[in-house]
């Protein structure tokens, strides 16, 4: 056991890696297509890379460090690397436009980044904005790439710094349990983004709670997990990154899950016991006759978690691999996970009871607790729930009580069994394929085309992506539809950009002028 990594008690995350790669070094962590990496070689690189971070950047702990990777085997030795330096990790969408970046950049104050070489162009744009003065290339082919920027940027190949830090001793790094280890990003009301302020204390904690729920399910060292969900995703990140991993079980990394016939090529060979999922993942894959060829004689469980389960995609699965799906709740302010359908005992339309350690409550419009049955505003309080968001005290102040509930903004009721049922969201929020859509940040991008004259967005349901974005625009005689989608497909990820865009001549407004969604919703 390395000294200055002692694992006596695993308070903070550096620790929790550490510990699970000496108990399963010889085991296989995580397949990505014919690759693999054991778990002895998750600590010889996350140590390299940490080394290099160390000794040849002038990066300190607690400086933040974005990781903008799709799921690939470079992703958790960049992401263990830099907890175990000490830094802070701002998980980001590859997939982020330059304007999406610069907000996260900005907004974290991130000195460094692990970014995909292919999508460097997008740094490029924005690079000299930002405080980011360390660049890791990783998953590049042929030459590295190298930005074109007025600042003075350390620039470097992960193989290179792996193969420069290796021989380095990594110095000792103090994470105290209440040390912010994750900034995990996600929207608010107004649609600005705001990063959820994680410790190590309640990622560690929610590790625990979620292990707990699948006791006599998940066995340590025999799982095999498919990991189709994006690793920057807190849901994934903490499954399969921290909880799968801590148990010496193996995950197969997804890059591209969208790529249904490359998705069944990569978990073919595998005798996979475990997955986790969304409807369109499930009902995608259960109309592919590949996926449904392959043998599901050792899959255990399945879960949901992102956005609600539907009964069709819920059917088709069981149809097609005989399994049941398992469906749970979280946030990212929760580290994620809030909720959890037993496994085998699934009470199907809610997502289980409370985690152990959580408290759940329905609270009425003067947040007073209501009775069981009724309907109201979700709010939780544990060991998992966020210290707040990332300099934005006011917003904190907004969802977190002096006593320790957060406001969750989702309206529900728990029913007699104790299961939590979601019947509404109190915010706008649109759910596409799980992933969080805030009208207001659409509604600012189209704002900004000189043609479009005011604009509102709403999500409509959606059977393959359980809603779709619909904007509604006034806009000026010269409008082209054209012209607005190019621009869209210019600022915002595939996801948020507007399935349809509707002209209208004008918006409902209520009396003082403010632009009535619900109107556009109902009509929608």
């Amino acid at each position: 056991m390395r000294k200055s990594e002692d694992v006596k008690a695993c308070n903070n995350l550096p620790n929790f890696i550490v510990q699970a790669c000496d108990r399963y070094a010889d085991k296989v962590a995580f397949y990505c297509g014919p690759s693999q990496l054991t778990y002895k070689e998750v600590e010889e690189k996350s140590r390299a890379l940490a080394c290099w971070f160390q000794h040849y950047t002038a990066l300190q702990p607690g400086d933040r460090i974005a990781i903008q990777l799709p799921n690939i085997l470079d992703f958790p030795i960049a992401a263990f690397a830099a907890m175990r330096a000490g830094l802070v990790l701002v998980n980001t969408n590859p997939l982020y436009t330059p304007r999406e970046m610069l907000h996260q950049f900005s907004d974290s104050g991130a000195k460094a980044i692990v970014i995909f070489a292919p999508f460097a162009d997008n740094l490029a744009a924005i690079i000299d904005n930002t405080d980011i003065d360390v660049v890791v290339y990783a998953g590049f082919a042929g030459d590295e790439p190298s930005l074109d920027c007025e600042k003075q940027v350390v620039e470097i190949g992960l193989p290179q710094a792996l193969s420069t830090g290796q021989d380095e001793v990594l110095g000792p790094i103090v994470s105290p349990p209440d040390a912010i280890c994750m900034l995990q990003y996600t929207g608010g009301t107004t649609g600005r983004a705001k990063g959820a302020s994680l410790t190590h204390r309640s990622v560690l904690a929610n590790v625990h709670q979620f292990e707990a729920r699948l006791e006599g399910t998940v066995m340590r060292g025999e799982e095999l997990f498919v990991c189709p969900l994006p690793l920057y995703h807190i849901y994934a990140f903490a499954v399969n990154l921290l909880l799968f991993f801590s148990q010496g079980n193996g995950n197969i990394l997804i890059p591209n899950p969208r790529d249904l016939d490359g998705f069944v090529s990569l978990i073919k060979p595998h005798k996979f016991t475990g997955m986790a999922g969304i409807n369109t993942l499930f009902v995608g894959l259960c109309q592919h006759d590949g996926f449904k060829a392959l043998d599901f004689s050792s899959l255990k469980v399945t879960f949901s978690g992102g956005t609600a389960l539907i009964d069709n995609a819920r059917l088709a699965w069981k149809e097609v691999t005989g399994g049941d799906i398992t469906e749970g709740y979280g946030m990212s302010e929760t580290s994620p996970v809030i909720s959890l359908n037993i496994p085998g005992k699934e009470h199907y339309g809610t997502v289980g009871v409370p985690l152990v350690g959580t408290i759940v409550e329905i609270w009425d419009v003067n947040d007073k607790a209501l009775p069981q049955g009724e309907v109201g505003q979700i709010v939780v309080k544990g060991e998992q729930v966020m210290k707040g968001y990332w300099n934005n005290a006011e917003e904190t102040q907004q969802v977190i009580t002096s006593d320790g509930y957060f406001k969750t903004g989702d309206m529900g009721k728990i029913l007699d069994d104790g299961c939590v049922q979601i019947v509404d969201r109190l915010k706008d929020m649109i759910l596409v394929s799980g992933f969080n859509v805030y009208p207001s940040e659409v509604e600012h991008v189209l704002s900004c085309h000189n043609d479009v004259l005011e604009v509102a967005v709403v999500g409509v349901p959606d059977d393959t992506t359980g809603e779709a974005v619909v904007a509604y625009i006034t806009a000026r005689e010269t409008v082209s539809l054209n012209d607005i989608a190019l621009h869209c497909r210019k600022n915002l990820t595939p996801y948020k950009i507007p399935k349809d865009i509707r002209i209208v001549k004008e918006l409902p407004k209520s009396a003082v002028g403010k632009i009535l969604r619900r109107e556009l919703r109902a009509e929608s």
